[in-house]
């Protein structure tokens, strides 16, 4: 990854955060440290503001939102955030690329959202009617892992499909357009995708994904503002179980903040029951399965350790 690679992170961003994203590495706002948080859809940012952890911090958040895990990585590359919430496989698919990140925080939740989604009307059954299909989604992505461990599982391929590689609002259109027979997503695209586009859920994480999610951090971070770094994960644990106790409240407020039915907000968080957890040897030992499985598929050019991709602050 490259400058180019960095400024068009930039430009996926919302307008707001690439405003944000434009200024100098490391500021202080009003004598505070300034932390650049990337977020995904606005769910982290959500979680935090409903749970009244954003208030009394002892340093100021910048906030970007981006639509999917791939341009947060690469905002991450670039330095221009400093953290981000990124799912298993996207973090494997970065860190092979050469971002500069690490993991220090995880937490799992339940797989089911996310899926393959098609038409309701769509002949598509199982997984074994994708041969010779076409699947939109993100490339790297917890969707296109759960694509590929669906495959795996009908005696499939990779190449017995057709991967287009789409942004999630693109990959929608692609499906609901016909131009394509299914879209991998997951939350809250899922929940969104069930309750207001009627799509329907071919195949669902569970029993194929791990469900685990991480917050990793520049090393550029993780030297220099190690402190903010324990404080910003120990309310990110609290505002979660905090969530987990009050769907509703928080359901309505990521509704709010991201701009999604209310309806879905709930159906998505209802299901997930986000729980954080420890960095262990078994954890460690998911993660590399996870990247097992993407350089079987011949999406990595060699194998990656994950024992170095994470660290304890």
């Amino acid at each position: 990854m490259n400058g180019d690679i960095g400024r068009r992170a930039l430009l996926q961003a919302t307008g707001a955060g690439a405003a944000l994203l434009a200024a100098p590495a490391f500021v202080r706002a009003a004598g505070k440290p300034v932390l650049k948080a990337g977020d995904q859809k606005g769910g982290l940012r959500a979680l935090l503001e409903c749970a009244d952890e954003l208030k009394n911090l002892p340093y100021e958040i910048q906030w970007a939102e981006f639509p999917a895990a791939a341009p947060l990585a690469e905002a991450l590359n670039a330095e221009a955030v400093e953290l981000g919430p990124i799912g298993d496989a996207p973090l494997i698919f970065a860190l092979a690329q050469g971002v500069r990140i690490k993991a220090f925080a995880v937490n799992r939740s339940d797989a089911y959202g996310t899926a393959v989604l098609v038409k309701t009307d769509s002949s598509l059954r199982t997984g074994a009617d994708l041969k010779g299909k076409s699947v939109a989604t993100n490339r790297g992505s917890i969707g296109h892992y759960v694509t590929l461990r669906t495959l795996a599982a009908a005696g499939l391929q990779p190449g017995d499909v057709q991967f287009r590689f789409l942004a999630p609002s693109d990959a929608k259109l692609a499906l609901v357009g016909g131009s394509v027979d299914a879209w991998a997503t997951w939350e809250p695209y899922t929940a969104v995708a069930e309750t207001v586009d009627k799509l329907r859920v071919l195949s669902n994480g569970r029993g194929l994904w791990s469900g685990l999610s991480y917050i990793a951090a520049t090393d550029t971070a993780l030297r220099d503002k190690r402190e903010v770094l324990v404080d910003f994960r120990a309310r990110t644990e609290r505002a979660q179980r905090w969530a987990n106790a009050h769907i509703g409240d928080y359901a309505d407020t990521l509704a709010r903040i991201v701009g999604i039915p209310a309806p879905a907000a709930r159906l998505a968080y209802e299901r997930r029951q986000t729980r954080y957890l420890p960095i262990d040897a078994a954890l460690i030992a998911e993660q590399q399965k996870t990247a097992d499985v993407y350089l079987d598929a011949g999406l990595l050019a060699k194998r990656l350790v994950v024992s170095e991709t994470f660290v304890s602050v």
